[in-house]
This record gives structure tokens, sequence and C-alpha cells, in this order.
């Protein structure tokens, strides 16, 4: 199986919002969007378990605070849910059973997956069935709504597709492009404080939980790297497997692109590296520009269309009346 079946292909930076009501529990509010309002058991829901894992690797001393910031990631996320629910809505759409389990089989069939290989591998990234198809029938819902919002029709020129097909499927395989994110010990940081080994791995597992739970890796690296790479956002450039160190080669072993490697202890500093892309150009480039003319052109599409669907909840947010409590 690929890993084109979790990091799905378009808005996976929503999460699933499963309805939950634990008897035995006092809800609350935790945020309020516009006329709705998010309660503390659907954040515990959606982030049990990345709650549990964060537990597992955070310090007792660091865990209050790396769980508050996870938590208000979560939050973030779940309030853009809300104003995707509430835009569609407006607009009257619906998303029916049918055309999630249509969906659901087109993203098996294309990535020769059996249900069973699907279930398995959701369950070991912590997510149920039922939040993966909240989270495709959000999918198709924001799909939808960009179609409704944003008027101009999207043209992908045949000029942009061979640009793309140089790129990606003539050249010889260009590896992996590599984001990492560091925090050094033993020398000035970039508040001018010298953390001591024990205050840069806190700081390293504080940031890898984030990552973890959703935020995106290269914002992170500009906020709380201190690596010569944060001002690119941890871009390490693209690599072979070759060409890598040992134990950065070991960490990344099986990694999938968007995953979180584990903590890797170097020299100086300890650091977490994430794929943003794997190279398969050594495989594309038998393809001749004619039979790849399609795909091309949807990923190209998909790609502008997410783009547009950012640009779109931006603005949606800026107009929404939105606190968190």
């Amino acid at each position: 199986m690929t890993a084109r079946i979790l990091p799905l292909c378009l808005f996976a930076l929503l999460l699933a919002l499963p309805v939950v009501a634990a008897a035995s529990v006092i809800d609350r509010s935790v945020a309020v969007v516009n006329e709705d309002t998010i309660t503390l058991s659907e954040v515990n829901e959606v982030g049990k378990s990345i709650f549990q894992k964060v537990a597992e690797e955070t310090p007792p001393e660091q865990l209050n605070e790396v769980m508050g910031q996870v938590r208000r990631t979560i939050i973030e996320k779940l309030i853009d849910k809300k104003l995707v629910v509430q835009e569609a809505n407006k607009l009257n759409l619906k998303v029916s059973d049918e055309e999630v389990e249509s969906a659901l089989q087109r993203i098996l069939a294309n990535n020769q997956a059996t249900m069973e290989q699907f279930r398995q591998e959701i369950a070991g990234a912590g997510m149920s069935e039922k939040q993966y198809r909240e989270d495709l029938r959000e999918q198709i819902l924001s799909s939808r709504l960009i179609n409704s919002e944003v008027r101009a029709k999207i043209v992908i020129s045949e000029e942009r597709m061979r640009a793309y097909y140089d790129t990606h499927y003539t050249a010889a395989d260009p590896g992996a492009r590599l984001l990492q994110i560091g925090s050094r010990w033993g020398a000035p940081d970039r508040s001018g404080k010298v953390p001591s080994r024990e205050e840069a791995r806190a700081r390293v597992e504080q940031v890898r939980a984030l990552a973890v739970a959703g935020g995106d890796f290269q914002t992170l690296a500009k906020q709380y790297s201190d690596l010569p790479t944060a001002a690119d956002g941890g871009d390490l450039g693209t690599f072979k497997e070759e060409d890598l160190a040992g134990p950065i080669r070991t960490a990344l072993s099986g990694l999938q692109p968007g995953g979180v490697s584990d903590i890797i202890e170097q020299e100086d500093s300890f650091q977490i590296f994430t794929i943003l892309s794997s190279g398969d150009g050594a495989t594309a480039s038998k393809k001749p520009f004619a039979a790849v003319q399609e795909e091309i052109r949807e990923q190209l599409a998909r790609e502008e269309m997410e783009q547009r669907f950012k640009d779109w909840l931006k603005g949606i947010r800026e107009k929404a009346y939105i606190k968190i409590l």
C-alpha cells in the first residue's frame, strides 16, 4: 500500500469531527465559532491517540506545556472544520454515505489496497474507520464548497504540464526532499540563551508533539529550529538514501511523506525530520508525456484547488466570530 491512503490528496489539514457524549464526564465549551461551540469532549476524542503518544514521550516537567500546545493546535483545526460545515449549511450542500463509500473505494483501487489493509493502516495511525470516513466526507464537502465559492475555472496549460513532467517524470530519481527541525545545546539559541542538553531535547519533544498533532512542519521550523535551515522552513533539499548519515537513514526508514521521524541525537543537537516528497523519477521516466498527461493535469488542479481553499478559508475566518475560551 502506498502512503496516499492516510495523507489524503486534498485538504488533509482537516481532522475528523466525531460526535461523542460521555455521561460520566462533565463537558464544557472550549471555543465559540459563530453560533456553534467546540466542546472539550470533541477535542479529547479527536486528540485521543495524539495525547496518549505525547504523554508517553514527554518528560513529566514538560507535559502540561506540551499538552496545552497540542490541544490548541487541535482546537484550531476544529475551528476550521466548524466553519466549513457552517458554510456548507448555508449553501445546503450535503455528502451522502454512498458518496463517501464510493470515494473510499476509489482510494483503495488507486492504491491497490484491500479494505483489510486499509483498516490495519488507519488503526496503526490511531484513527478509527468512522473518523476516516468523516474526514473523507468533509474533504468532499470542502471540494464542493471551493467549486461553489471560487468562480474562476481552473485551467492548466500544456506548457505548465510539460514543465511538471520534465521536473517529476523525466529526470533521474531525485530521492527524497527532507525538512528538519533541531535544537542545539552548548551554544546560544535565537534568544541568546545557551540551552543544556536536557533543555534542547525537551524543546524538540515539544515541537515534535506539535508536528504530530498536525502543525505545519515548515512553519514550526521557522519558529523553533536553531539550525541554519530554519529560515527556509527546515528545507534540506533533495537527498538519495545512500547520501544520508546512518542514524538519519535509520530514522527515515519506512517513514512516509508527511510523517514525523523519531528524535535523533546529533553531535550538538537533537533533530526531527519529515519527508516532503519522495522521488519516483526513475520509474516515471519510462512513461511518455501522453500517458501521464491527465494524471499531471489532475495533480496540478488539486494543488491549485487546495491553495484556493486555504485562501477562501482564511477569508471566512477573518469574517467569523471566533473565541477560544
